[in-house]
């Protein structure tokens, strides 16, 4: 496994800022090193039976969230207090992800109380601190653990395990949840699952190799009810979300001369479907399938912010693109955030497309 090890200079409580990181070959003394600090850690607080709260990012996706509940439910078998919450207004847990076990972890982050309750912190799929928005302020003080799989990930950890060959963080989860000694029962391997399935597009994306499968096979040898997981996640929609599919796809742009299609949803049309921000994430995945573009981007209005979501298909490096616009991700799937107007938005996002880096194969 590719991992990016890092554990800082001042890593013990208080410190906060990314450490001196060294990117370990598959398999090599700084994946291991990684590993070993991350369990050490969590093994610590569950020995002492200490609170430990596990962080998801900004309006979380599957992985981020499966991921958090996982490890909670792991570290609550071998004695730790874990808490599991995220920045969202309101503190709701995403409509599609609403099967999830597990949500008796969850705390909303004004019921978190002072910062000093936590003796560890761990964040999961979150890129930098910024994607823990508001959250970001529980880094100060306890020792934190960055469990993550983007490659623009900015270390900003004490112990930071990021491997950017996992398909999914929830693949991490797993490897911490075995070095741990815990037998992954039902309820963990459905949140393993969950994200599993989700960053991998439900096994369809460039990320799914033989290991992936036999995760998969794994947890569902727990009695995982992954048609259930399948159905909720991607084929189950109210008829507000229809209509106004077929309002953002009407209004899609196909610009050949950046290979691009794009579209937007603004908060007007949410609430004139009565539905939420969280029930249009599958929109760009029917505007990736025009075969004349190689990206496709949905712009989403949340408040004053513009938000990006943004897939090639395997030509071009859009985490590189994000990444340079202050966004981040993945190389076929990434996100931009942006409170500039959206002819704005989409005039830098064209600039930097036409220079984006081209991938073999």
């Amino acid at each position: 496994m590719t991992v990016i090890s890092a554990t800082g200079p001042g890593s013990g409580a208080g410190s906060s800022g990314p450490g001196e990181a060294t990117l370990g070959a598959p398999g090599g003394a700084g994946s291991a090193q990684a590993l070993q600090d991350a369990v050490r850690a969590l093994r610590g607080v569950a020995d002492a039976g200490a609170e430990v709260l596990l962080l998801a990012h900004i309006n979380p996706d599957g992985d981020s969230l499966g991921s958090a509940i996982a490890l909670g439910l792991a570290l609550r078998r071998l004695g730790a207090r874990p808490r599991v919450s995220f920045d969202a207004d309101p503190f709701v847990v995403p409509r599609t992800l609403g099967f999830l076990p597990g949500q008796d972890l969850l705390v909303a982050p004004d019921d978190l109380g002072g910062r000093g309750g936590a003796e560890l912190v761990v964040t999961l799929d979150a890129g930098s601190e910024e994607r823990l928005g508001g959250l970001a302020r529980r880094l100060a003080g306890p020792r934190s653990l960055v469990v993550d799989h983007h490659a623009s990930n900015t270390l900003f950890g004490d112990i930071n395990l990021v491997d950017i060959a996992a398909a999914s963080t929830s693949v991490l989860v797993v490897r911490l949840i075995d070095a741990l000694g815990v037998e992954l029962d039902q309820d963990m391997a459905t949140a393993v699952y969950t994200g599993l399935a989700t960053d991998t597009g439900s096994f369809r994306y460039a990320a799914t190799t033989p290991s992936v499968h036999e995760l998969a096979a794994r947890l569902l040898a727990t009695g995982v009810r992954h048609d259930l997981i399948g159905r909720t996640l991607w084929d189950t929609h109210r008829f507000g979300y229809l209509k106004l599919l077929g309002e953002t796809l009407q209004r899609a742009r196909l610009e050949p001369e950046f290979d691009l299609i794009w579209t937007w949803c603004t908060e007007a049309d949410l609430r004139a479907a009565g539905i939420g921000y969280d029930e249009i994430e599958a929109v760009i995945d029917t505007v990736r399938t025009v075969s004349e573009a190689e990206v496709a981007v949905v712009c989403k209005q949340d408040g004053g912010v513009w938000k990006l979501s943004v897939r090639s298909k395997g030509a071009v490096d859009v985490g590189a693109v994000c990444t340079a616009l202050g966004g981040g991700g993945h190389r076929f799937a990434a996100g931009i955030s942006s409170s500039a107007p959206l002819e704005t938005v989409m005039a830098r996002f064209r600039e930097k497309i036409v220079h984006a880096p081209r991938l073999a194969g």
